[in-house]
């Protein structure tokens, strides 16, 4: 079919955080001009640790050749030999952490996985030295995103008002665009819903780390309870150590969208029945309770010239450390597609194209990492607090996320889309 000459599709990014940058990142490999828009006034480098798998790492590779390299001078792996094939360490959170059971050990893993991740910052770092200056526009925090005919109309708080054939939204999970998106079609949809646990964290010097811990620092472990649990890994190539402590809140979180104050106090008295080794971890945590927030069901990624990326889209609890993978994902497959679009004609196609490829994925990651956090909270019927259960069921259910075929994804969307065209 002969194609009209137009000039080629505006196409602008709201939100510079990794999903953004991801698709930013392959969109400018593949000499597609963008504009993105960033409600902060820089690059925001609040946040911790990072985990990518097998699959995430394939996914950067195909962003760009280059990114691999750098990222392996920045990532953090588990210190010691023995869990270098280790996502995390299953252990008791109680006094002695199960050695009084005769438990010892829980290793999470595969031969073919090598644990790592990289502290948010150097992420960040590494994934904005390829994006040409200018590119970001910082201090645009969007009002509005409405479609008028075959154009978006982004309204920024500062009264700007700029227009683009397409907008894809990369702004977190509570973004403006999943009502832009899902607003007619599925308004039950549009805010994120409340996963049932909130979090304490903090990042810990691991000098001090290993003072405490002891031989249990430097290493990713996850130490389970009735209703909650900690996570610890090292973080800034072993300089830091990240914790998290899961609790669970079975009604409804009534207290906003923030971080909500606590004392110490409270902290401890949640935390009951755990080591007390982990208790001193809590010295160096705000005391704060963060609400976890996913997006269980999503009907679609896009609605004509607007379409999601990222945590705006499917949001997901860290109990896979998945999250991440699965936006750079999104942004190898539709930075792969939108390459093909010669004119804003196509968009929709690619964006409907992306849709069907990456939406049943992602929100089967969604699900199955809510039931992680269930497993690892001793509340999942039929395992409950049987460790050894748990262990066969974490060593199961991480393949399919890690050995997925991104390349075959990008084949599939590419003969889609000519096949399209053709017609």
């Amino acid at each position: 079919m002969e194609l009209p000459n137009q000039a080629p599709p505006n196409i602008a990014i709201l939100g510079a955080g990794i999903g953004g940058l991801a698709l930013a990142i392959g969109l400018i490999k593949r000499n597609v001009s963008v504009t993105i828009y960033e409600s902060a006034e820089k690059f925001s480098m609040v946040g911790a640790g990072i985990g990518l798998g097998p699959n995430s790492m394939n996914a950067i590779d195909l962003l760009d050749s280059r990114f691999r390299e750098r990222y392996e001078r920045v990532k953090t792996q588990n210190e010691k030999p023995e869990f270098e094939h280790s996502v995390f360490d299953a252990l008791y959170a109680e006094e002695g952490f199960g050695e009084k059971r005769g438990w010892t050990r829980g290793l999470i893993g595969a031969p073919y996985f090598t644990r790592s991740s990289a502290h948010r910052k150097d992420l960040l770092e590494i994934m904005k030295s390829f994006i040409p200056e200018g590119t970001v526009r910082f201090g645009k925090r969007a009002k509005s995103v409405e479609q008028v005919g075959n154009k978006v109309i982004l309204t920024f708080l500062d009264g700007e008002v700029e227009t683009a054939d397409a907008v894809i939204g990369c702004d977190g999970v509570k973004g403006i665009t999943r009502r832009a998106v899902l607003g007619d079609i599925a308004p039950e949809e549009v805010l994120p819903t409340f996963s049932g646990m909130y979090i304490y964290r903090g990042i810990i010097p691991m000098e001090d780390a290993k003072e405490i811990l002891g031989t249990h620092a430097g290493d990713a472990k996850f130490f389970m309870a009735y209703e909650k649990a900690a996570a610890v890994y090292p973080i800034s190539q072993g300089k830091e150590e990240n914790f998290v402590f899961f609790v669970a809140h079975p009604t409804p979180w009534t207290y906003g969208d923030n971080a909500v104050p606590c004392t110490k106090e409270d902290m401890v008295t949640d935390l009951k029945g755990f080591d007390h080794r982990l208790l001193k971890l809590l010295d160096y945590a705000r005391p704060l309770r963060w609400p976890t927030w996913h997006h269980p069901k999503t009907s679609t990624f896009y609605n004509g010239r607007v379409c999601l990326l990222g945590d705006v889209a499917h949001a997901c609890l860290p109990h896979q450390a998945a999250g991440a993978g699965q936006g750079l994902e999104d942004a190898v497959v539709l930075s792969s597609l939108l390459a093909l679009v010669k004119t804003s004609d196509e968009l929709e196609t690619a964006f409907k194209i992306y849709d069907t490829i990456r939406r049943p994925r992602a929100q089967e990651v969604v699900r199955t990492s809510y039931e992680a956090g269930l497993i690892y909270t001793w509340r999942a019927p039929g395992i409950e607090g049987d460790m050894n259960k748990i262990v066969e069921n974490a060593n199961r259910r991480l393949h399919w996320i890690w050995q997925h075929d991104l390349k075959a994804d990008i084949r599939k969307a590419e003969e889609e889309f000519h096949r399209v065209r053709r017609r």
